[in-house]
């Protein structure tokens, strides 16, 4: 996470754990390697080394929208995921609907960072707009280390990441979000 920034631009220090994310593609996360968005466009699995009755906030964030050399909307998040039971992210509280990659063309590799939280206990996300997978409103200009700190949820237990570049997928994913 540090040789490719994500330390500090989207987080302090790398947690010390990774967390497994399998997308139906068949591909695999595995630190910054390069996916592309038509291989991320459906919601993964995402499994990380959790404690038995423990609360977890999960996010999926991109530092570099619309590019890494022009991050005005740092960060968009295209996932977030709050109150889950140890690894069982479809029966958390979904603050964000998964959205794939779409990283607008000709801006590079986008970062896509996924990280986990143990939460402090049960959270009510009073005044957190709860987003479908065809809203791109108050995606952008989020920072997971602020809404971390604000609900004392710490530092990330666990992360990893991927880059991917635009592909023709994109204009799709961008109608769906009625862009």
């Amino acid at each position: 996470m540090e040789e490719h920034g994500v330390v500090p631009d989207v987080i302090d220090a790398a947690p010390a754990a990774n967390i497994e994310v399998s997308y139906p593609s068949g591909v695999t996360v595995n630190n910054g390697n390069v996916l592309t968005p038509t291989q991320v466009k459906d919601e993964p699995t995402v499994k990380w080394a959790a404690k038995d009755g423990a609360l977890y906030l999960l996010c999926m964030t991109d530092p570099d929208a619309p590019s890494r050399k022009n991050p005005e909307f740092r960060e968009w998040h295209h996932w977030l995921v709050g109150n889950i039971s140890g690894n069982d992210v479809a029966n958390g509280e979904v603050l964000s609907a998964y959205v794939g990659s779409g990283p607008p063309p000709d801006t590079g590799l986008h970062r896509y960072v996924f990280l986990v939280y143990e939460q402090p206990g049960k959270l009510a996300f009073e005044g957190v707009p709860h987003l479908t997978n065809t809203s791109a409103d108050n995606r952008g200009g989020f920072s997971i280390k602020k809404f971390a700190a604000k609900y004392k949820c710490g530092q990330p237990i666990a992360g990893n990441f991927y880059q991917a570049e635009y592909d023709d997928y994109v204009p799709i994913l961008y109608k769906q979000l009625g862009a």
